[in-house]
């Protein structure tokens, strides 16, 4: 600064002065200090007053806002806030985790100290960074509300703490409005008083909406945003992941990486963003390094998205839906219970829908535990069995309704497969197999689907039964030919495997029907029925109980595959019944057990009617009509079963039970339809059962100490084995022994037989192809048979009185046997038989059967003279010797003969063109006649001339022959039996159709 400068300033400053001290200046200045005092003070007072009156206005307008708020407790909010939605977990046995029901939002809860601190500083730094220092609200936060309240501002952002946050999805509404501000301000602020900061945050990370999972469900809570998106667990989450779940709040369903289909979005950027702005806010915030912050930043997370993955329902689709089907069953029951009703009033529809839509919802908002009996290692195993098993049989076309369209069209149907193991002492369901393709077909065939269960009925309702009521023991003997009881007539398979008489042992082995039905007969008056619903036959009706049919399987309505296999276990649990079961108990998220499964064991047969039934069993599996699967077990176990055809072979059936465990397996179509017919080779009966045997060899390669015990059936006392007579059942007569008909077995010791037999007398029979009849007194000598007949007060005994045809009673079946019924005769028909139609071959004469059904023998003469006599019963054939001139003529049953029929040369070189076109013409009436076969004979009972015997020898070994081709498992079945039985039909588990539901067995 130059002196002219300096010069000027002093100059400046002594005007000044001279200012400020003249007088007049003073008195000024004097008078502005006084207005300007005086207005200050004004505007303060003013300004007092007027903060008062607004925030007296303002606090009088919060309370008009919060007046209908109630003042709550802190138990109250308790409940409020940690009232969330929860999805529950369903368990293997052993408590293997199986996964999460289906709900609408899935969400797990989580304790923080399981929850990654990287993600409690994540989400505090972007959504509170406050959170440790308010009291729940923030006043800024509250006047840019208050603001854009007044200001109708476009934009309402509202407060933003996590403790309002909380109150606003837990206990109000997302409304944006004043009202709902004030009462969350003041809720908050109670939350804060009453709850610890830690408590807060823990409900916030278990309560916020977090977009989808990798199986396209949505999510809430970081323990199933971590476990959905990243395949980890919420306590092992990285920085850069807890920065992207941290994100997600603000809009997640934009920033969710996954779509509603579990697929990754092709455009991740917008949750990449939000990532990176929440790694931002962490490092503003101090939360993480300068370092860490760069390498979180600069991660791909992409590369840690899992792929999309499938839900239980989904993996699991029967097994899911029946774990939520048992579930919602028993929770309604408890539901129902705690509001005061009993089990039975369930019986009520609409009280029913009530209670099951209410379990329904708890069970998918709740957060239950539920632990279920299935063994997963023997679960999965079935299922790829069921899946790779390629005999299953030919897919057939089959016309449905179109449920859109409702037009007919035609589908193509495959066979269905279903099946159950449980665990006899417990009634635990070990496994089983819905169906063969859930997207197809989702009825479960196991438990839900009914059907006709066939033969395997024979031991619950007419075996089992029978022997706990005495009626019945596997010595027990009954007619084994064609009968007809009033209506019914039913058969056994194609015709055929009649044995004449037949104890409860081998019709049960080898599933002869007419025994069965024959000996229900003799029970039902005494409802065996109710052995059934004691043994958890949820279906059977009145009907049921008086239908005779039902001996074969016929219910009103079937059995599912679950309960058939369930009754089973009866008898190796020495006659308890265990009510199969699938829930073992259920338990509430905070650990209470609210449902635990218990065994209530009903009696149903006595230990030895239990263990007899067994025991006829057993031959089924060894030597009857399931003795083929012996072979294809990959281990050896005390097993008894039942084989089962119901009618025009629409379901298969093999169930079977060892000490340990019950197994049984079904085939059948959807929609009726006949299983008959060879598929790589083989039959539909040996199609079942080698399913059955790769099912169960499956479960004994992933649990061999559960399915291959190493204990047998064990007889309890109180059984004794007896000597009694084949014919009748009781002790043998010294007849009997004669006859040859002496068999002995197992009998509980009050039933067994303590009366001589006294079903013979002594007789002359006759013989006309395999039957046999009480001669006449006129009948000629030659063609008599002395032996034993049956006595007439033996019949009811063993069902004569239903029998056709008396002469093809032959007891035991034997060959040489010498036993007939008494009743069995034949009506002479008032004329001499027609002349018969011989030929020539090489040495021998031959010719048929004679038509007439009264025909007892035949005569041939040579050059006149009778050179023998051939009974109707032997094989018609004559070796000639040296020439001569040879005829035939028949004999009747009063001895009336033929005139002869036309003469063979034996030694001639050529027979005359006459003779050659009459034996030519006669071999052709001999086809004829043998082709009408069904008219041989007529009863002495029934009126002349209306019912004829129906087979011949001939076609006998036809039937024999197509009946060995169907079922080769009865070779297998009889080779330990007599020579006798080596005749006998092979396939004798098998059925005709009769009225309603005859059954066809393998």
């Amino acid at each position: 600064m130059n002196n002219n400068q300096k010069d000027r300033l002093r100059t400046a400053w002594k005007q000044l002065t001279r200012f400020f001290r003249n007088e007049k200046t003073q008195k000024n200045a004097r008078v502005t200090y006084q207005v300007f005092w005086n207005l200050t003070l004004i505007l303060i007072i003013v300004g007092i007053l007027g903060f008062s009156f607004a925030g007296g206005v303002g606090a009088g307008y919060f309370a008009a806002l919060v007046k209908d708020e109630p003042v709550r407790s802190k138990e109250d909010l308790k409940k409020d806030i940690y009232n969330y939605e929860e999805t529950s977990e369903v368990y293997f046995a052993n408590e293997v985790y199986l996964g999460k029901l289906k709900s609408d939002l899935e969400r797990e809860e989580v304790s923080i100290d399981k929850v990654s601190k990287y993600l409690q500083n994540a989400v505090i730094a972007t959504e509170d960074e406050y959170f440790y220092e308010h009291d729940g609200v923030v006043p800024k936060a509250i006047l840019r509300a208050i603001y854009q309240e007044f200001s109708n501002a476009s934009v309402q952002s509202g407060g933003s703490t996590l403790t309002q946050q909380l109150i606003k999805n837990q206990v109000l509404t997302n409304e944006v409005s004043f009202d709902r501000k004030a009462k969350e301000i003041l809720l908050a602020l109670r939350v804060e008083k009453f709850f610890e900061k830690k408590e807060i945050l823990e409900t916030y990370l278990n309560v916020s909406t977090l977009g989808r999972n990798s199986s396209g469900r949505n999510i809430a809570g970081v323990e199933s945003a971590a476990e959905g998106i990243f395949g980890v667990e919420a306590k092992d989450l990285t920085l850069p992941q807890s920065a992207f779940i941290a994100g997600l709040p603000q809009s997640p369903f934009g920033y969710t990486p996954y779509t509603q289909q579990g697929k990754l979005k092709d455009n991740q950027q917008p949750g990449i963003n939000r990532m990176k702005t929440v790694l931002k806010r962490m490092y503003s915030n101090g939360y993480i390094t300068k370092d860490e912050y760069d390498k979180a930043k600069a991660y791909d997370i992409t590369k840690d998205f899992i792929g999309k993955s499938e839900m239980p329902s989904e993996k699991y689709p029967w097994l899911t839906y029946e774990i939520e089907k048992r579930s919602i069953e028993i929770l309604s029951v408890n539901l129902a219970k705690e509001d005061g009703y009993e089990e039975k009033d369930l019986e009520d529809d609409d009280l029913k829908a009530q209670y099951v839509a209410l379990a329904d919802r708890k069970l998918r908002q709740n957060g239950y535990k539920i632990y279920t009996t299935v063994n997963k290692k023997i679960y999965d195993k079935m299922q790829e069995v069921t899946k790779n098993y390629p005999n299953f049989g030919y897919d057939k076309p089959t016309q449905v309704v179109d449920p859109d369209t409702k037009e007919t069209k035609t589908v193509s149907q495959p066979v269905e497969a279903g099946a159950i193991l449980i665990e006899n002492k417990t009634g635990k369901i070990i496994s089983f197999v819905g169906g063969r393709d859930f997207k197809r077909e989702q009825t479960n065939h196991a438990t839900a689907s009914l059907r006709s269960n066939g033969s395997t009925m024979k031991p619950l309702l007419v075996y089992g039964p029978g022997i706990e009521l005495g009626k019945i023991s596997p010595g027990s003997v009954s007619a084994n030919v064609p009968i007809s009881i009033g209506a019914w007539s039913p058969g056994n398979y194609g015709g055929g495997s009649y044995t004449g008489v037949s104890t409860a042992r081998e019709a049960l082995k080898k599933s002869y029907n007419i025994p069965a039905a024959l000996f229900y007969k003799k029970i039902i008056n005494l409802r065996p029925a109710s052995y059934l619903e004691k043994m958890g036959f949820s279906t059977v009706t009145k009907g049921d109980y008086s239908n005779l049919s039902m001996s074969l399987g016929a219910m009103d309505r079937g059995v599912t595959v679950e309960e058939n296999v369930n009754a089973f276990g009866t008898f190796a649990n020495s006659g308890e019944f265990i009510d199969a079961y699938m829930i073992d108990k259920i338990v509430s998220k905070d650990g209470k057990v609210i449902y635990q499964h218990k065994v209530k064991p009903v009696d149903v047969f006595s230990p030895q009617a239990a263990y007899l039934t067994l025991d006829m069993m057993r031959d089924v599996v060894n030597s009857g009509t399931a003795a083929s699967v012996r072979n294809r077990l990959a281990f050896s176990s005390d097993w008894a079963g039942k084989t089962g055809t119901s009618q025009n072979y629409w379901d298969a059936w093999f169930v079977a039970t060892n000490p340990n465990v019950s197994f049984g397996t079904w085939l059948g179509y959807d929609k009726p339809k006949s299983l008959q017919g060879n598929y790589n080779g083989l039959e539909y009966n040996k199609r079942n059962i080698y399913y059955w045997a790769d099912l169960i060899n499956a479960a004994y390669k992933a649990e061999p100490k559960l399915i291959d015990p190493d204990k047998r059936f064990q007889m309890p006392g109180g059984i004794v084995s007896r000597s009694f007579c084949g014919v009748s059942g009781l002790l043998p007569s010294s007849s009997c022994q004669k006859a040859g008909l002496v068999k002995s077995d197992l009998f509980i010791a009050k039933y067994a037989p303590s009366k001589a037999d006294n079903s013979f007398i002594d007789g002359q029979y006759v013989s006309v192809g395999s039957k046999r009849y009480a001669a006449l007194p006129q009948t000629p000598g030659e063609f008599t048979s002395g032996g034993f007949m049956l006595n007439p007060d033996s019949f009811a005994d063993i069902g004569l009185q239903y029998v056709i045809d008396p002469g093809a009673i032959i007891p035991g079946g034997e060959e040489k046997g010498e036993v007939v019924a008494t009743k069995a005769k034949l009506n002479d028909n008032g004329k001499a038989p027609a002349p018969l139609s011989i030929s020539m071959s090489s040495d021998k004469i031959t010719w048929g059967l004679h038509p007439e059904g009264d025909v007892v023998g035949y005569r041939v003469y040579k050059d006149g003279k009778k050179v023998a006599s051939i009974n109707a019963g032997a094989e018609l054939v004559y070796k000639v010797g040296s020439g001569g001139s040879y005829y035939v003529t028949a004999v009747d049953i009063v001895g009336k003969e033929s005139s002869p029929s036309q003469h063979v040369e034996s030694g001639a070189k050529k027979a005359s063109k006459e003779d050659s076109t009459k034996n030519k013409d006669d071999r052709k009436k001999d086809n004829i006649a043998n082709e009408d076969k069904k008219t041989e004979a007529k009863e002495e009972t029934r009126t002349s001339g209306q019912d004829k015997a129906k087979d011949s020898d001939t076609q006998q070994e036809q039937d024999k022959n197509k009946d060995q081709d169907q079922d080769q498992d009865e070779d297998d079945a009889d080779k330990e039996d007599t020579k006798t039985d080596k005749n006998k039909d092979t396939v004798n588990d098998k059925d005709k159709e009769t009225n309603n539901a005859e059954e066809e067995e393998e």
